[in-house]
């Protein structure tokens, strides 16, 4: 009896990868990978990746379909605007996180020329437009809609799609002046309808449509449109999907609970954490700006290549290297950051990247959980994680799947067992790699074939 695979792929600024999946059982039948070939016509890379995957699968499995998610190009950038930094700003940054979005700006209160002006210049290829409670005062978001309207009209690079999420009362007029100006508006529920409640999952979907929408045709990534009718989503939203189904479970396959996934790239390190939420901290105690229970932090100077020498920068602003021990990885990093592509020759460069990968972790962790000075150095922090209850930390990037026999877990170890760093640390969780990488592929077939999706985590990550 023939079996049916689906294709899932992730097409990212260097490589392209792909899975083939049993449509049914979850079954991870084979994977391959290609460099990403954006210089020509992305579809080049995938083709060859894919080539090499039928190649690999077994007799009688026959292919029915491919799933695409991407962050070649840059992936989905967007600038936020709220009404001040600590509240509406804070909850529309977080909902924009989610959505798989690289933050290029932003921008909160009463903005000057030279703010707008600042926006333009990250080009985004989204706004994300939140401010004020349901019912609340308007006038700061009336505000940036005017100011977005008229600068919109001399500036095209601010001519770009809007998501309204924002004071459901004013949303009506606030969409009436950006739509006049001849923007595109998909206005939705507000990221923070009252104090202390967070709700990004709107904002969250319409951030992803505008990436499927408007940005993958506007890379121009593929001569065809073929590429943008395959593509599904942004490598971390799909990312975070896989992850949420690996919590969550579904149907008969149980969920793994309170978990998270560390994600170290050659230019940046995520965090993905979905947790339980607290009662204590959805009543009277509740943060401002709310709690995001389900949630993703990029830390941008955190990298095994492009970003190497923010790792030993950060790392030593942590206090878990020494002066010395920096000068001693000054070489090694220069070397990474100059050549993305450079793989360890040996036993000693491995080490070298292992270390790298436990400091950005470790920092990347700290971060995740303490949250984020939002009213300045001295502040406090705020935003931050309770990470006691965790049950399971995933590792994924190539430092970690490429790592030295059983050294990827340990390198996640090192870095969860970090006493000092002043977070609430995972009691004792378990551990693992993401070695076939297979989350993205997941949060890939959870929109189509959650079944299929839940039984392929099972597979490769629930024997831990």
């Amino acid at each position: 009896m023939s079996a049916s695979a689906v294709v899932c792929a992730d097409v990212g600024s260097t490589y392209t990868k792909v899975a083939a999946v049993d449509e049914v059982t979850g079954e991870l039948y084979a994977t391959a990978a290609h460099p990403t070939t954006v210089g020509t016509d992305v579809l080049e890379g995938l083709g060859a990746a894919r080539a090499v995957l039928e190649s690999r699968l077994p007799a009688g499995v026959g292919v029915s379909g491919t799933l695409v998610c991407s962050s070649a190009g840059g992936g989905l950038t967007c600038a936020v605007i709220g009404n001040e930094p600590l509240v509406t700003a804070t909850a529309a940054h977080r909902a924009a996180l989610s959505a798989g979005a690289r933050i290029v700006r932003v921008a909160a209160g009463a903005l000057s020329a030279a703010d707008v002006a600042g926006i333009a210049e990250t080009v985004p290829d989204t706004i994300l437009l939140a401010g004020g409670t349901d019912g609340g005062d308007a006038t700061v978001l009336l505000e940036h809609a005017r100011q977005l309207a008229e600068a919109a009209g001399a500036e095209a690079r601010l001519r770009v799609p809007v998501v309204l999420a924002a004071n459901a009362k004013a949303a009506p007029e606030v969409e009436g002046i950006l739509t006049r100006a001849g923007l595109s508006v998909r206005s939705v529920g507000n990221v923070l309808p009252r104090i202390g409640r967070l709700r990004p999952q709107e904002a969250r979907e319409a951030l992803r449509e505008a990436f499927l929408t408007h940005v993958i045709a506007g890379k121009r990534l593929s001569a065809g449109e073929e590429f943008t009718r395959m593509v599904r989503a942004a490598t971390p939203d799909a990312v975070l999907r896989g992850v949420e189904l690996l919590a969550d479970g579904h149907g008969e396959v149980p969920g793994r609970g309170d978990l998270l996934l560390v994600d170290v790239g050659g230019a940046t390190t995520d965090v993905y954490s979905v947790l339980t939420p607290d009662a204590e901290l959805l009543g009277p105690r509740a943060e401002v700006a709310g709690t995001q229970w389900r949630a993703r932090t990029v830390e941008g100077d955190l990298g095994m290549r492009w970003n190497a020498p923010g790792v030993v920068e950060a790392a030593l602003g942590e206090k878990l290297l020494t002066p010395d021990e920096a000068d001693g990885l000054a070489a090694a990093v220069a070397v990474r950051a100059a050549d993305p592509g450079f793989l360890p020759a040996d036993g000693a460069e491995a080490a070298v990247d292992e270390r790298l990968a436990a400091l950005a972790i470790t920092v990347a962790l700290r971060r995740h959980a303490r949250g984020e000075r939002l009213d300045g150095p001295d502040g406090p922090f705020r935003g931050g994680k309770d990470l006691r209850q965790v049950a399971l930390v995933v590792g994924s990037g190539g430092a970690l799947r490429h790592a030295r026999a059983g050294r990827g877990v340990g390198v996640v170890r090192s870095a969860i067992a970090d006493g000092a760093g002043g977070w609430p640390l995972p009691v004792s969780p378990s551990v693992t790699v993401d070695a076939r990488y297979v989350l993205a592929a997941a949060g890939l077939l959870a929109e189509v074939l959650p079944g299929a999706a839940a039984r392929l985590l099972a597979g490769c990550l629930g024997g831990v």
